[in-house]
């Protein structure tokens, strides 16, 4: 178990309705671009501290938020840099009204949900994978304790459960407007079998139909290079579509693109989300002029420099969530009373929140819905080309 605890600053409520815009001008000042390569794994959160410190709120007037994340086993490095990048968040927001406390789900996601509410957490972010939330649900729901999980398995969503993980469906609904908008309107794609498959499938579909295009064909595949090659040239007359959705990652969408060249397609590439993290896409001339929708990098680059900066390494991209999630936390600490509920009504305030991935709020269902920009890869990297908008009352 390892705590984290913010740096003194005046008051609970003045801060936590500052905490965002401090935190993120922190991210902006005299930082450089860094992008992490392979897995990192960061080194373990300082020592627990205990007792009050000077300029610190004592322990019975703070909210307490628990973070679910594997601390031990196969997936430790990922968890361990969400744990530390709401660390971060904590110290950079000065959110002194919050004390967070992270759980090792890797030895068991009911267990430690069930000590996090023993010890009195009112909040909890996480878990990362789908089925521990499934564990971690029922747990909380007894509780009425709200879980922000960082999983993007839209099916565990609803009943206190709110997803801030990142979904195809946002990303395929932008990047297809954005075709049909510069005149491409006969559309294919590939999509994996599976769950995330199928979501962007059933995306692909509604967003068509909303921008008024076509889908000519789509084709499935198990990500084998038989598979793949077989589904591509199932596509049809490689004249009759002129964009080509690929809806998997980075790597898929490399191995793909030379097929569909000797295919004889010209068609315009399109990606998802999932190609924001590789970065060998725009080292391939093939990749060239491609685009995808994601959410922005620019503060990202600067949160991944400053977080190399304290830890030796660079952060897992997922571990954003932790950052944004303890950042929202703060915020709200303004209107919760220590020791009562957190207040759950406030998490689907209409004009969302802010993180270091851009704005964000969470609909009915509680899957977070984000502004997105468009994306071209080329020979000099990844450009922008169409920037997200700034809230969700300029969509």
């Amino acid at each position: 178990m390892a705590e984290a605890r913010a740096a003194s600053q005046p008051a609970k409520r003045i801060m936590a309705r500052r905490g965002v815009g401090l935190a993120l001008g922190l991210l902006l000042a005299g930082c450089s671009t860094v992008v992490p390569k392979g897995p990192q794994q960061a080194p373990p959160p300082p020592p627990k501290q205990t007792g009050t410190q000077p300029g610190r709120l004592p322990e019975d007037q703070r909210d307490r938020v628990a973070v679910l994340v594997p601390l031990s086993g196969a997936e430790a490095g990922i968890g361990q840099s969400i744990a530390n990048a709401a660390n971060m968040a904590l110290i950079d927001s000065g959110g002194q009204g919050v004390r967070i406390t992270a759980y090792d789900t890797a030895t068991g996601a009911a267990m430690a949900a069930q000590k996090a509410l023993a010890e009195g957490n009112k909040l909890i972010l996480g878990p990362l994978l789908s089925e521990d939330v499934r564990a971690v649900a029922p747990i909380a729901a007894a509780r009425h304790v709200p879980v922000l999980s960082f999983s993007n398995d839209v099916s565990v969503a609803g009943n206190g459960v709110y997803l801030l993980g990142f979904t195809p469906t946002e990303s395929v609904d932008r990047i297809v407007s954005y075709a049909k908008e510069r005149g491409l309107g006969r559309l294919a794609a590939l999509v994996p079998n599976g769950v995330y498959g199928r979501r962007a499938s059933n995306a692909m579909l509604r967003a068509a139909e909303n921008a008024g295009a076509t889908v000519v064909s789509m084709q499935g595949f198990d990500r084998s290079p038989a598979s793949l090659a077989t589904a591509i040239k199932r596509l049809g007359d490689p004249k009759g579509y002129d964009a080509l959705l690929i809806a998997d990652n980075g790597r898929i969408a490399l191995a793909a693109a030379p097929l569909v060249r000797k295919s004889g397609s010209a068609a315009k590439l399109l990606g998802t989300e999932l190609w924001n993290t590789e970065p060998e896409l725009a080292a391939s001339k093939l990749m060239s002029g491609a685009w995808f929708a994601a959410v922005s990098d620019g503060l990202y680059s600067q949160f991944a420099a400053k977080y190399r900066a304290r830890f030796g390494k660079g952060p897992y991209r997922l571990s954003s969530l932790g950052y944004d999630s303890v950042l929202l936390a703060v915020r709200i600490s303004a209107d919760w009373k220590v020791g009562m509920d957190f207040p759950e009504a406030r998490l689907t305030d209409k004009g969302g929140f802010s993180g270091v991935d851009g704005a964000f709020r969470f609909d009915r269902d509680g899957i977070a819905e984000r502004v997105l920009e468009v994306k071209q890869i080329g020979a000099g990297g990844v450009t922008v080309v169409s920037p997200a908008p700034q809230g969700f009352g300029d969509q």
